[in-house]
């Protein structure tokens, strides 16, 4: 079980520190997935977001899909990634990505304590609009959960602030158009939108969907406060390279944003 507390306040205290902040993400359920975010903390992470297997997810691309078919595969639950979080202590506060069909059949208050007696700080829920997250934005916010809310480069100015007043833990800007993957370029849009959020929130902004190398963390961190880093470290898991491999690419990622 994480026990570092809150998700929103160790964000808010790496970036006082004058750290950009740094979150890897990991599929649950894939391989050594727990020694995994263990390694992507010891080798700096400021917290890590991990994905619960889904079998229809609309954000995902091809190598997290592929990463939750291996876990789905080997008989992974939302009970079961639950149960295994309890058991993982790790010095950084630990996020949940899930998707809300698997929400709404667990119950709102059901999902949300569970995760939160399993030492989890936040949850993203991207099929979820603003406008639509009320009963699930309460019930986590009854339990001590940090609801974690996404702005895209299509979302308009105005409903900017909205959707930052009600996220929690941090406010996550979609750094482009499309589903998560690798890509050999930055999108310019990724440094756009944490512009725009830092324009119009004080929550820390973090920037992910095609944070793929160390560079492209560095470009969109000249606006934004911090990257999460996603298919680059899972298609290390597939590709056999293990925790050993997450931790040393989270290694790069790390020194890269230190150097600046």
């Amino acid at each position: 079980m994480s026990v570092t507390g809150g998700l929103e306040s160790a964000l808010r205290a790496g970036r006082a520190e004058g750290r950009k902040l740094l979150v890897p993400y990991m599929t649950g359920g894939l391989g050594e997935w727990t020694a995994a975010v263990d390694a992507a903390v010891s080798a700096g992470g400021d917290a890590v977001e991990i994905g619960i297997p889904f079998s229809d997810p609309m954000m995902d691309g091809p190598v997290i899909q592929e990463a939750s078919m291996r876990a789905l595969a080997a008989g992974t639950t939302p009970e079961g990634i639950i149960a295994a979080l309890t058991e993982l202590e790790v010095g950084a506060p630990l996020a949940v990505m899930t998707y809300y069909n698997l929400v709404y059949r667990h119950g709102h208050r059901r999902m949300a304590a569970s995760l939160v007696a399993a030492g989890v700080a936040g949850a993203i829920v991207p099929d979820v609009p603003l406008d639509e997250i009320g009963d699930w934005a309460a019930a986590a916010d009854w339990a001590g959960l940090e609801t974690v809310l996404l702005a895209a480069p299509t979302t308009p100015d105005d409903r900017l602030p909205a959707i930052c007043a009600r996220s929690r833990g941090f406010v996550y800007g979609v750094g482009l158009m499309g589903v998560t993957g690798e890509r050999d370029a930055l999108a310019a849009s990724a440094v756009t939108m944490a512009k725009r959020l830092k324009a119009v929130t004080d929550l820390p902004v973090l920037i992910g969907v095609g944070i793929s190398t160390p560079q492209q963390a560095v470009e969109a961190c000249v606006e934004a406060d911090g990257v999460v880093v996603g298919s680059a470290l899972v298609r290390r898991m597939l590709d056999g390279a293990g925790p050993e491999g997450v931790g040393d690419l989270v290694a790069d990622f790390r020194a890269a944003l230190d150097r600046g």
